[in-house]
């Protein structure tokens, strides 16, 4: 009787502790999964690095560097804020206008993706996206050879591409109208180096100027890995290994924002609205 007992007993603590390794090969499976480079496939810069494969030469007038910003020939070194008035005016309401045109070359759902886009800084900037009627200065939003933007306002007309099948999506437009407003990538930061390590053995040979560090002003606020503008942490792989690794805990979720972050809004009203 008391032999059957020890004998369930034990094969009840097996059973048990057997649950608990499994449970736990499980948990750890899923961390390392959580941070594959599948995961992050439809992240901003995934999503970008294949739209701009064509894109990344010069384009006649402009380059495109750090993945998607277009910088004028001669001027790839230079960042044009730290040159001139970059921002966008204010008017006499407080609100921030910025005219615009999307191109007809979009279908009905992909101009509703743009618009959202666009629509989505009114509900918590002061950031207003206009129909351009006779404005000087103004975004065209076309489907070019990839995504990309200029950084902060630049005179006249302004482009900003957004490929048709392959860069319309909600957190792309976001991604490049920040560009637009005078916003860099996150992992440029003038203080990146104290939240991420780039790996440069492991980025593709020509493609290290991605990530060159930009004199930025980070308007007091803290690096933010889940900020829209913010590349996964394998941008520019040449062998699918991590090319940027944030620090001290290398296991933190980077790049793989689906909007705007509350740092980002921050960032747009401290830079504008205030």
């Amino acid at each position: 009787m008391y032999l059957m007992q020890d004998i369930i007993l034990l094969l009840l603590s097996i059973s048990l502790v057997q649950s608990r390794s499994i449970k736990a090969l499980v948990n750890e499976t899923s961390d390392e999964t959580d941070n594959s480079i599948d995961r992050d496939y439809f992240s901003v810069s995934a999503i970008i690095e294949r739209a701009n494969k064509n894109a990344g030469k010069l384009k006649g007038e402009f380059a495109i560097v750090h993945g998607d910003i277009a910088v004028y020939t001669g001027l790839q070194n230079a960042d044009p804020c730290t040159s001139r008035q970059c921002k966008w005016r204010k008017g006499r309401n407080g609100k921030i206008k910025v005219p615009f045109i999307i191109s007809r070359q979009y279908s009905k759902s992909e101009r509703r993706v743009i618009q959202r886009g666009l629509k989505s800084f009114e509900n918590s900037t002061c950031i207003r996206f206009k129909r351009r009627t006779n404005e000087e200065d103004y975004v065209h939003i076309i489907s070019d050879t990839g995504c990309y933007s200029f950084v902060g306002r630049r005179g006249g007309r302004q482009v900003v591409s957004l490929q048709r099948n392959g860069c319309v999506y909600h957190h792309i437009v976001q991604h490049e109208l920040l560009h637009a407003l005078g916003f860099h990538h996150e992992q440029t930061r003038s203080d990146r180096d104290k939240h991420v390590r780039i790996l440069y053995q492991n980025v593709i040979p020509g493609q290290e100027h991605n990530f060159d560090k930009v004199n930025t002003n980070n308007l007091k606020t803290p690096y933010d890995y889940n900020s829209v503008m913010h590349y996964s942490r394998f941008a520019f792989s040449k062998n699918r290994e991590p090319t940027i690794l944030p620090i001290p805990d290398n296991n933190v979720p980077i790049g793989r924002a689906t909007e705007m972050s509350p740092n980002d809004i921050l960032r747009v009203n401290r830079l504008y609205c205030s």
